[in-house]
């Protein structure tokens, strides 16, 4: 049996405790690492790598910054203002959030805008007195379809347009990916308004929102106040502009680090099963490409269709596989597998690539059905009270939709014959 093979089953396995629960998902997770180690998939010193990772560290020093804004009261001020201004309606609440998420995300990393704007949401749902499982999955998705919008919201855009240069082919501009990024973003509102909201899950109460009611009852410093605000403020800025020599990463520690100075109480508040499951997943991802079994997936997709088969039955299937393998893998590692393979069939058939390749980078931002799919799913995992098939169960509808959409829209925008 080859490694890939092996790969496979483990992958499975891993499915299965996710599906089912069985044991806590970071169990699973970690697990599944070790197991990547022992049947030699990776190295034994790369299992714990994803401990090491940046993406883990950020998500550290948005919960203790997120926190800090909970300990001074800002959070449960600046919800009370957007209830106001909103109401407290779940559907204008949801919407709101998934609107300045979309926006954010398209210019931003969807991994810092979920962080920097999942404290806000809390807040907003603690005064409004809804749970918080109504809205942070809503929110966490805006985040993933709003990187669709441009070049440089979500890396599977920056793979695909790499793909098109390396092959020598023209590229796609920088507001390009608008053609489909915004139908896919009304869609995906709409679905979450209107559909998704039904299938959301009613937590009471989360850890985090008894944290906002038990600092609500309590007299705190405006001084605080203004100070965790303005900490917040600046990390996103520097994560927004970009200022050279400091990453994602260094603006939420040092933000965190400073928060902690001024509210001591927030550097308990990392939610370590995020922390796990994610650290857990990303060398399972690894084994996935370093043994050949997502290749062999796809290779295995490709056989089927056989013969000469029309594009746009190519660029179905590829979304489809695309948006398989990233509600498991990293979306980079699954766009950056299949994009070669687009090209080279869209080649093959005399078409145009670009839709195929479009098709390719879309679906790998669609990782609605698992927590493990996207940065912006399992940060708000815990303080959601999430289980893994309320993903799938909201998650799945997302994924058929953006699936019609992106069927429709691409070969308008990117005709396979021009």
């Amino acid at each position: 049996m080859s490694q890939a093979v092996k790969c496979l089953i483990l992958l499975a396995i891993v499915a299965l405790f996710f599906i089912t629960e069985l044991i806590p998902l970071a169990i699973t997770a970690m697990g599944g690492a070790v197991a990547c180690g022992l049947l030699g998939f990776i190295p034994a010193k790369a299992v714990f790598s994803g401990l090491s990772d940046s993406t883990v560290v950020l998500f550290a020093g948005m919960f203790v910054v997120g926190a800090s804004m909970f300990y001074t009261g800002l959070a449960q001020k600046i919800g009370t203002a957007v209830v106001r201004f909103c109401g407290t309606g779940e559907m204008s609440l949801m919407f709101g959030l998934m609107l300045v998420a979309t926006l954010l995300s398209s210019v931003l990393s969807n991994t810092g805008t979920a962080a920097c704007l999942m404290p806000v949401a809390l807040g907003i749902c603690a005064a409004a007195k809804i749970p918080a499982s109504r809205q942070l999955m809503p929110l966490a998705f805006a985040c993933g379809w709003g990187g669709v919008i441009t070049m440089v919201g979500t890396p599977p855009n920056i793979i695909a347009t790499v793909a098109l240069k390396a092959a020598g082919l023209p590229t796609f501009s920088f507001f390009e990916f608008a053609w489909i990024g915004i139908p896919l973003s009304l869609a995906g509102m709409l679905y979450m308004m209107f559909i998704g909201k039904y299938l959301l899950p009613k937590v009471e109460l989360s850890a985090y929102q008894e944290i906002a009611q038990e600092i609500e009852a309590k007299t705190t410093s405006t001084s605080k106040q203004m100070i965790s605000g303005l900490i917040l403020l600046l990390v996103v800025v520097t994560m927004a502009i970009g200022i050279p020599g400091i990453t994602l990463e260094m603006a939420a520690v040092i933000g965190a680090i400073v928060c902690v100075l001024t509210e001591k109480q927030a550097y308990g508040s990392i939610d370590w099963v995020t922390i796990f499951l994610f650290a857990g997943m990303m060398p399972i991802a690894t084994s996935m490409d370093k043994t050949g079994a997502g290749a062999l997936i796809a290779d295995w997709t490709v056989g089927l269709m056989g013969g000469t088969p029309s594009p746009m039955v190519v660029t179905a299937v590829l979304f489809l596989l695309s948006c398989t393998l990233t509600q498991f893998m990293s979306n980079t590692a699954a766009s950056a597998l299949l994009c070669p393979i687009g090209l080279a069939i869209a080649k093959q058939l005399g078409a145009d690539p670009k839709a195929v390749v479009m098709a390719i980078a879309v679906a790998a931002s669609c990782a609605f059905a698992t927590p493990v799919g996207t940065p912006p799913n399992t940060l708000v995992l815990g303080p959601g009270g999430y289980k893994f098939m309320d993903y799938v169960k909201c998650g799945c509808g997302l994924v058929g939709v953006s699936f019609v959409v992106c069927l429709v829209v691409i070969p308008m925008v990117w005709p396979f014959f021009p």
